[in-house]
């Protein structure tokens, strides 16, 4: 895999212009043809048909949220990492979950599995139909047109849950400082969340950094190395700062919004107690497996030689790999803790939540 060069940094913002220009004239363009099509259905306005209203309007003819209320609820990612732990814990809190996949004969997690494609808009917004809030926990960093196919992702589920007559999106993003040089897939993250609003459903985001537990990438890349490696030539990012979070505690956190009208419309930064250094998190791994770890930061490992290398002593792919290793060049930490007024509990300390992930790891292997 090639270095990311001047061409592909210029066509990323040339990216970003447009998905400015496209918030604009998308809204407008999908607005004059629904109107075209809602007049052969006379009843009711065209603009209350499209359901999109204004934010504010939209807030304010929205039902209050009680804690005791159930909701029907559609996850857009059920059968991934978080996804498949989300919807068993919205079951237990009484929520009717529509769990969304691309094959649902094949399902076996809970809520009623319906067919939908994130890039399909007819199948997104008759999935998402008499829902009142959806979650969306869709990525794809496995491809190396991620910038652009998770743009046109979020821009499309924005509309289909618009027209459908979602109340609320929520949505898991990535920690990261705005003011940062943000890697390519942080800056995707954010331009997520701007473009899951583009038809003026509220959207409340978590933005985290490196969830702990069994099944996720950063994770297991984490795990793999310490495993395979008892001694290893790093780059510089070891040096990088993160706030790990279990992923139960994510979860937590991702049902826990759904029940707060003071989260609607707003981004939450969500971590553990511990903020760590990269090579400080692999050292933890290996004296809590009793392993012996030795980590020798160097500066001349590229981004794709680091990308290559990871693929050979790990099972993430390069082009995953490349992708969350750009990442680590940013310090991703909890800048703003007001989510833990509005969802109080004590986060799980890292070394805990490690154990719990080797822990599900050996009940999975049985």
């Amino acid at each position: 895999m090639e270095e990311f060069d001047d061409g592909y940094w210029s066509a990323f913002r040339e990216h970003d212009r447009r998905v400015r220009e496209e918030l604009v004239d998308g809204r407008r363009h999908l607005f004059e043809a629904e109107m075209k099509e809602d007049r052969r259905s006379p009843g009711r306005p065209a603009h209350e048909a499209r359901l999109g209203r204004p934010r504010e309007v939209q807030k304010a003819r929205q039902p209050p949220i009680s804690e005791s209320e159930s909701m029907k609820v559609l996850v857009a990612g059920a059968s991934g990492f978080v996804g498949g732990r989300l919807c068993p814990a919205l079951q237990e809190a009484g929520h009717e979950v529509r769990a969304m996949t691309r094959h649902p004969e094949t399902y076996r997690g809970a809520g009623e599995p319906v067919r939908a494609d994130v890039l399909d808009g007819k199948s997104l917004a008759a999935a998402a139909q008499g829902c009142e809030v959806a979650y969306y926990l869709v990525h794809s960093l496995d491809d190396a047109n991620f910038v652009l196919r998770d743009a046109n992702a979020a821009r499309a589920f924005g509309y289909a849950a618009a027209k459908a007559g979602v109340e609320r999106i929520i949505y898991l993003g990535g920690l990261g400082e705005d003011s940062d040089d943000l890697s390519a897939h942080l800056r995707s993250r954010r331009e997520v969340e701007a473009l899951l609003g583009c038809a003026d459903v509220p959207v409340t985001t978590l933005r985290a950094g490196i969830i702990v537990g069994h099944g996720g990438i950063s994770w297991e890349m984490t795990r793999q190395l310490v495993e395979h490696l008892p001694a290893m030539i790093t780059p510089r990012w070891v040096r990088t700062k993160t706030q790990p979070i279990a992923v139960s505690d994510v979860i937590r956190y991702l049902v826990g919004v759904l029940e707060l009208a003071e989260a609607v419309g707003r981004a939450f930064d969500i971590g553990g107690p511990d903020i760590l250094e990269y090579g400080e998190m692999m050292r933890r791994v290996a004296a809590i497996e009793g392993r012996k770890l030795v980590v020798v930061p160097v500066p001349l490992l590229s981004p794709s030689l680091s990308a290559r290398w990871l693929s050979l002593v790990t099972d993430v792919d390069a082009q995953t790999g490349r992708s969350l290793i750009d990442s680590m060049s940013n310090e991703v930490i909890v800048c703003d803790n007001s989510i833990r007024a509005l969802v109080p509990f004590e986060p799980m300390d890292y070394n805990s939540a490690v154990a719990q992930a080797l822990g599900e790891r050996a009940e999975a292997g049985r």
